[in-house]
């Protein structure tokens, strides 16, 4: 995964699009994973839908709701008319 400033990009080459699960799924389970190891802290942006789109190639659609899987989680927090952060640990589901 590479750094863009002190966001994270998902890796294309981490998306299977000939995987059954949704990408969707996929993009959200790669951005998981990095908050899990560290890489995206609390507090930190996660990638915007903007980039995931263009980086990717991916449809806005799919973007937005990777984002929304990871809010409903509790890894992720949207302010209105801001970027996406991650969520403070204590909002994490238990493993």
């Amino acid at each position: 995964m590479t750094e863009v400033g002190h966001v994270s990009s998902v890796s294309l080459m981490e998306i299977d699009r000939f995987n059954r699960e949704a990408i969707y799924r996929q993009v959200a389970a790669i951005i998981r994973a990095q908050i899990r190891a560290g890489e995206l802290k609390p507090r930190d942006p996660i990638p915007s839908e903007s980039s995931l789109v263009g980086d990717h190639g991916i449809a806005r659609d799919t973007a937005r709701a990777a984002v929304a899987l990871l809010r409903e989680e509790g890894y992720v927090v949207t302010m209105p008319q801001r970027e996406s952060f991650v969520a403070d640990r204590e909002n994490w589901p238990k493993e």
